[in-house]
This record gives structure tokens, C-alpha cells and sequence, in this order.
């Protein structure tokens, strides 16, 4: 059974994917603030200083890497870099969890894998740097997972909005913002597959359609919510934020999801 180590493990992605892999992959993973649902003798502590995780590296030889790590830029960025130094010298591929904000330079139309990425935000120029890095260090053993905005049962984005809907908070989605999203469950099964699969190269996961902000809302939303629905950019023309694929046969059907799939799994 392959050695597969999480880093990121205690957050969303990282812990449906620990559940999703227990069976499958002899799974180790990392947490921050707190601790991961596995033994703890698989489970270590990561405080995004290069040391730990080459210490951790050293102590657990993975076979397969699977990077979904949040907080400082300029850390994180060190931290791959000592990453993707110590895989150099090994067979394991990495598998990089990145963004659809790569494209949050061009809202004028969807973006497939072969696009070149353009970013205005500082979040997306640091993935674009990440992705870049890795890469050029890894080449072929570097896969780049594509992902939208993640939903789950215990989400955070779940959490405050029903938090806003008990405070009678307005919801104000945008209604000229066309994108997809993705349960945590459902990418932990996508993973899971590209993993067991050896797939590499750039992939973009997602809904299969697209839906406007605030559609997905309305969708989403119990009837005694306020949906106050406002135009991003204080514009009238359509902005497209959505992650499209060049390769759908690359993942089973049975893979993919829809919008309308993700709010049922979320209101059941």
C-alpha cells in the first residue's frame, strides 16, 4: 500500500481526503490548529517552516504528496520550494491543489487547462508562482488540481451563511458573476482517482455547468432568507469565473457533478 502524506490535512479538501483514501493509501497527514482524524502516529504538526517539513519528509518517505496548504504567502512559497528540492531526488509525484483565481485577470470568458493563467489579485499571483516553481522543478511529476469555490456540510462558507440567515442578514450574491463550485466529498473521490490513476499535467475540476452567483443562491437558500442579489462591479455586462475542462474523459462520468447535485447534497 503506497505512502500518501497530506499537507493540509486537517482543513476541508484535506479531510474529506483522508477519509476518502483511508482504504485505499496508507494516508499521513498534517495539521496547524488542529488535529487530523487519523493515528497519531501518522499525523504531524506543520507550521510552515521549510525544517518541519523536511523532518517530516525524512521521517514518513512518501510515495505520493498531496499539497492543499493555506496561510502565509512568502512561507508557503519556501516551503514548496524546499518541497519540490526534496522530491528531486525521489520518484513521488505531487499532486497541487491550486485555484480558478490564476484567471482572475480575465473574467471575460471561462478558462480551460491550456490558457495561459492572468491574475490581478495577490492569492492568484502567488498560485501562478507556485505552479510555475513546481513544475519546472517536477515537470511530469507535478499534476496542478484546478478547483473552484469548495462547499461541504461544515464548510465555513455554509457555516456564516447560516449564520446571516439566522441574524436576518441580507444575502447579497452577485448577479452578473457566472462560475461552479464543488463539494469537498466529491473532489476527495476526483483526487482519489487522479492518484490511484497516475494522471498528470493540468486539471481543472468543477461543476460541470455554470451558474450566476446568484442563482446558485436561490437555489441554495431556505425561504425565510433575504436574497438581495447586486452586480459585481457595479456593472451590467456578464463576468465568467469558471473552471472548464479540455479533457472530460479524462475522469468516469460518475465523477462530475452539477450545481443543482451540490445544493441538494448540501440541504439534504
Amino acid at each position: 500500500m503506497k505512502k500518501l502524506l497530506i499537507l493540509g490535512a486537517s482543513g476541508l479538501v484535506g479531510r474529506a481526503l483522508v477519509e476518502q483514501c483511508r482504504h485505499d493509501f496508507d494516508v499521513y497527514g498534517t495539521y496547524f490548529s488542529s488535529s487530523v482524524n487519523l493515528p497519531e502516529h501518522k499525523q504531524f504538526y506543520l507550521d510552515l517552516e521549510p525544517e518541519t517539513l523536511l523532518h517530516i519528509l525524512q521521517s514518513v518517505q512518501p510515495d505520493i504528496v498531496v499539497s492543499g496548504l493555506q496561510g502565509d504567502y512568502r512561507k508557503q512559497l519556501a516551503l514548496h520550494k524546499a518541497l519540490a528540492e526534496f522530491l528531486q531526488h525521489s520518484a513521488t509525484p505531487l499532486y497541487f491543489i491550486s485555484t480558478t483565481n490564476v484567471f482572475d485577470g480575465d473574467l471575460t470568458r471561462h478558462h480551460i487547462e491550456s490558457d495561459t493563467p492572468i491574475s490581478k489579485s495577490d492569492y492568484g499571483k502567488f498560485k501562478i508562482a507556485r505552479e510555475k516553481m513546481l513544475q519546472e522543478s517536477l515537470q511530469e511529476r507535478c499534476c496542478i488540481v484546478r478547483i473552484p469555490g469548495i462547499w461541504g456540510k461544515d464548510c465555513p462558507r455554509l457555516r456564516k451563511l447560516q449564520g446571516d440567515i439566522a441574524a436576518n442578514k441580507p444575502i447579497k450574491p452577485y448577479s452578473n458573476l457566472q462560475w461552479s463550485f464543488l463539494l469537498d466529498t466529491q473532489l476527495a473521490k476526483q483526487l482519489h482517482y487522479i492518484m490511484e490513476n497516475d494522471l498528470t499535467g493540468i486539471i481543472h475540476l468543477g461543476a460541470t455547468d455554470m451558474l450566476t452567483d446568484s442563482a446558485f443562491y436561490e437555489q441554495l437558500l431556505p425561504e425565510q432568507a433575504t436574497l438581495e442579489p447586486v452586480p459585481y462591479e457595479n456593472a451590467e455586462s456578464t463576468y465568467y469565473f469558471g473552471l472548464k475542462t479540455e479533457q472530460p474523459n479524462r475522469l468516469p462520468s460518475d465523477l462530475y457533478i452539477t450545481n443543482a447535485q451540490i445544493v441538494a447534497a448540501l440541504t439534504a
